[in-house]
């Protein structure tokens, strides 16, 4: 079994917060950045944040915080980045669950991750517990001979933008392509 395959847990640090992201899905959103990496995807565009011990450790001031900066009407919700944050999920569940108790599902949930959609899927253990709460995945890692400027919300082309709710209901990948300013369209 591959080593990143173990590693559910990172060191419990974050890279860093950007509290009004315009990139890192739709909308004005809250970017959270989690510390740790496996993957070491080539020429990555957050090397540092690879580190499980980069950034400073995420604790409960600093939840309270990220809540606290998802609250305004004009931010549509939080993204997940990292790192990654299938490896850091005793950062990453919390912050989710927090964030849903706070806001249900009125503001959404993206999360980026170098695992592939079908793999989360099928694992019944916290990983598939974090997919159940996200809203869109951006799955696959970041392949340098793959990468195209200007890819709606990834970096390669084999990364896919996934409508995680519709995905596990239907039981198969349902993908959304960038259609405009702020609306989807369903392939």
């Amino acid at each position: 079994m591959k080593s990143y395959l173990k590693i559910e847990n990172g060191r419990g640090y974050i890279a860093k917060i950007e509290t009004h992201s315009f990139v890192d899905g739709e909308g004005v959103r809250c970017s959270v950045y989690v510390s740790g990496c496996p993957f070491q995807c080539l020429n990555c565009y957050n090397e540092a944040a690879q580190n499980f011990r980069y950034g400073e450790p995420f604790t409960d001031d600093i939840l309270e915080e990220i809540i606290t900066y998802c609250e305004p009407n004009f931010i549509s919700g939080i993204s997940i980045l990292g790192g990654e944050p299938f490896c850091n999920l005793d950062v990453t569940l919390k912050l989710v669950q927090t964030f849903r108790q706070h806001f249900g599902q009125q503001k959404s949930i993206w999360v980026w991750t170098g695992f592939q959609y079908e793999y989360l899927a099928q694992n019944k253990g916290k990983r598939h517990q974090l997919l159940e709460y996200v809203d869109v995945l951006v799955d696959g890692m970041f392949i340098t001979q793959l990468y195209r400027p200007n890819l709606p919300y990834k970096g390669s082309l084999n990364q896919r933008v996934i409508d995680v709710p519709l995905s596990l209901k239907n039981h198969h990948v349902v993908e959304y392509i960038h259609s405009g300013p702020s609306t989807f369209e369903y392939v």
